[in-house]
């Protein structure tokens, strides 16, 4: 098999093609007037539509596997737009939707025009047990030449995410190069051969622009139309990606339905300062010496390493080429993981990254380091470690509720975050409240909007379920809190009070009856009389107050003052003068002798 791949070699070298042509990263750019936005999850259409339409955006189509939204935004407001919704806690993201250029360097040099990198990464020691039967790769990407000799046999259905039809013919050749990288057909007699060349394609186009340049949103909605459309492998040859949420989110879904996304580094010579990504398995470029291509970026979300300069592949109208960067870097590498995948099927997307990762060739500091990540990869290793792995996932995932805490008081709508962790990886989180399901979050860190003023005041109860890939279920206990949604009456208005006995200027004599009454929107917490401002009686909580005046050693003109509180602080009064006459029976109260 080795002799014939060579003198595919030699074929490839003759035919090739030699064309100076750099693809050169453009300036930062981003789709104007658009961004993404992600709310948590369970917050209704309506109250989503209300906090947009506060910010001055308007969503216009939405990645509905990952709940993230195409988001319309006055031209030239996407920071602010974004700041606004930021602070928002119903929002899980806000970002811009970037444009990124394919990674990929084409150079003159014709000693580049054979297939080095396939004994590099000894992928002749793997073909013996596989060479990717019953895989399909994804190709996120320009587009794929279907009747091109090398790949025609190999390429299933795909879709154009930009279009929304079945458009995938190339718009460039960069997609039809990544192709024949992954899976060009192999012992055929025909052209070249590739690392997983019994591999199924799967082109995905994810951009109309001649140029190759792709938004952020259309690589998510790629890699969510693979997932969804049976890929075990998505590649996306194109940098930056991995500082995307969005993207971030779309590869997640991919992993929990049981596939991997593979991405390029990027051609910029330079560390992005990208964090690792746990979703993405990033790969930079090497040399056929196995040393780092000058072009590569490097960093601490670099994974593995790739042969990535004159890669010899597929071309347009049915020719071949030697073309370098991480974008053939990235597929070479998907193509490894297509033979693990083909050589053990019942292996997780954790349990084939792990191989990937730990039979890779180690050519930096000891152990990982931030130009080669874990090392460049080889497919025999690999595919020896894959036929000797066992798996049998009984394991449940874990989860628990870990806000709002229990017996919390709660009203509007309440941020209840979730924790799940599984051996392999948890698939979606489905939060419940009272037995009615708030939501499902895919991806991690699994976040719920609950409008809890759907429910009666009183006592609700949360509970989670995770699912794992292989239909493992783990349940969380129980976290009920307060549902308590009356807001305190504002008490602004004071107390209403009136004395009803004796009369004003009236005149009294002999023991007096005082009778006073106080009234309150929310309630009189005390009333007071007072005789020439001399307390002479007080009553708590009630609006009635009788009491008695002994006037038989007064004479002329007294004040009687009755005053009310409330609990508000509020308070008032009213005050009147009656004049003491004399009687030797003594007064009712009414003013009159007796």
């Amino acid at each position: 098999m080795l002799t014939m791949c060579k003198s595919k070699l030699l074929l490839a070298a003759v035919i090739s093609i030699s064309v100076t042509n750099v693809l050169a990263a453009p300036p930062i750019e981003w789709v104007e007037g658009q961004i993404i936005v992600k709310p948590r999850a369970g917050l209704s259409d309506a109250q989503f539509a209300k906090i947009l339409n506060k910010a001055k955006g308007r969503s216009v189509s939405k990645l509905q596997q990952i709940n993230a939204h195409i988001v319309q935004v006055p031209p030239q407001a996407e920071d602010a737009v974004i700041r606004a919704l930021s602070h928002n806690p119903n929002i899980d993201y806000a970002e811009k939707d970037r444009l990124v250029a394919p990674n990929a360097i084409t150079p003159d040099d014709p000693k580049y025009a054979s297939q080095w990198h396939l004994p590099k990464i000894q992928a002749p020691d793997a073909w013996g047990s596989t060479a990717g039967e019953g895989i399909t790769v994804a190709i996120l990407d320009t587009g794929v030449e279907a009747s091109h000799p090398d790949l025609v046999s190999n390429l299933v259905p795909g879709w154009n995410v930009v279009s929304n039809n079945s458009d995938t013919s190339p718009v460039m050749w960069h997609g039809t190069g990544v192709a024949g990288t992954v899976a060009a057909t192999g012992n055929n007699a025909t052209g070249v051969a590739s690392v997983a060349w019994n591999a199924r394609i799967m082109p995905i186009r994810i951009t109309d622009r001649t140029d190759g340049v792709a938004s952020w949103s259309a690589m998510a909605n790629g890699f969510l139309w693979a997932a969804d459309h049976g890929a075990d492998v998505a590649n996306l040859s194109y940098g930056l990606s991995t500082d995307s949420s969005t993207i971030n989110n779309a590869a997640q879904y991919l992993r929990n339905k049981g596939g991997l996304a593979v991405a390029a580094a990027g051609n910029n010579n330079t560390d992005r300062g990208f964090a690792d990504n746990p979703y993405l398995i990033t790969v930079s470029a090497t040399t056929s010496g196995d040393g780092r291509a000058s072009y590569s970026n490097y960093g601490d979300n670099i994974d593995v390493a790739a042969p990535g300069s004159s890669i010899y592949t597929t071309y347009t109208n049915g020719g071949y080429k030697s073309v370098s960067g991480t974008s053939f870097a990235s597929p070479a590498t998907a193509g490894v993981v297509a033979l693990i995948m083909a050589a053990n099927p019942s292996l997780s997307p954790d349990e084939v990254e792990g191989i990937l990762e730990s039979s890779a060739v180690d050519l930096g500091d000891t152990g990982w380091d931030p130009l080669f990540g874990h090392g460049r990869v080889n497919a025999g290793d690999a595919v020896l470690m894959a036929t000797q792995t066992s798996n049998s996932d009984t394991q449940a995932p874990a989860v628990s509720i870990v806000s709002p805490g229990y017996n919390a008081t709660v009203s509007g709508n309440v941020l209840v975050e979730v924790d799940a962790s599984d051996n392999t990886d948890v698939s979606e989180v489905v939060l419940y409240a009272n037995g009615q399901i708030v939501g499902t979050d895919r991806t991690a860190p699994y976040q719920f909007s609950w409008d809890s003023t759907q429910v009666a005041n009183g006592n609700a109860t949360f509970t989670a379920y995770a699912h794992d890939a292989v239909g493992n279920t783990g349940l969380s206990s129980g976290v009920t809190v307060t549902v308590d949604n009356v807001s305190d009456v504002v008490d602004s208005t004071p107390p209403v009070v009136t004395i009803t006995d004796p009369a004003d200027s009236s005149t009294v004599s002999g023991t007096v009856t005082i009778s006073a009454r106080a009234s309150d929107d929310v309630g009189v917490t005390q009333l007071s009389v007072y005789i020439d401002n001399s307390l002479s009686c007080s009553s708590v909580d009630t609006g009635t107050l009788n009491c008695s005046w002994n006037t038989r050693k007064l004479s002329g003109s007294h004040s009687i003052r009755a005053v009310a509180r409330d609990a508000a602080g509020h308070s008032s009064e009213t005050t009147i003068s009656v004049l003491i006459g004399s009687s030797s029976k003594g007064n009712k109260g009414r003013g009159k002798n007796k």
